[in-house]
């Protein structure tokens, strides 16, 4: 895995959300933006990481963060998710790991003995001229807005 690092220029790159619109990293130049890296909609620890985020929204907001959330589901899986747990922020639904493999968040993983390619949980903080500020790769599920913040 060839993962982004603090002071690597995040390359452009598009994806559809949840909606089927075309979400650019362009869409948020000169803006701060949080992308994080999450393996399925819906399952435990993606949606307490995802409402954490969003039950903190407002202050991610206030210190001036967008926010986006990607995962390889598909647009219809990422909408049900969305609306189950109210987000405010795009779900990307990258399914043909174009944006997971920019970042270089698929890879090796292993779990209960199996070794499988998947998503790594990792979080990104990219300032406003699209440089990587911050990485989280120990992801706290239930308290990830204050690792960000």
């Amino acid at each position: 895995m060839n993962t982004l690092k603090v002071g690597d220029k995040v390359p452009e790159f598009s994806a559809k959300d949840e909606n089927g619109n075309m979400i650019s990293l362009s869409d948020y130049k000169g803006k701060k933006l949080i992308v994080f890296f999450y393996p399925k909609a819906s399952t435990p620890g993606c949606t307490a990481e995802a409402c954490n985020l969003r039950d903190n929204y407002s202050e991610l907001k206030a210190q001036g963060y967008e926010l986006l959330g990607v995962s390889a589901d598909t647009p219809k899986r990422q909408l049900n998710f969305k609306n189950k747990y109210e987000f405010p922020f795009p779900l990307l639904a990258d399914e043909d790991h174009t944006v997971l493999n920019i970042f270089g968040v698929w890879g090796p993983k292993q779990f209960m003995g199996k070794k499988y390619d998947g998503i790594h949980r990792m979080t990104f903080v990219i300032n406003e001229e699209g440089v990587v500020s911050k990485v989280i790769e120990k992801v706290k599920t239930k308290d990830h807005a204050a690792q960000i913040l």
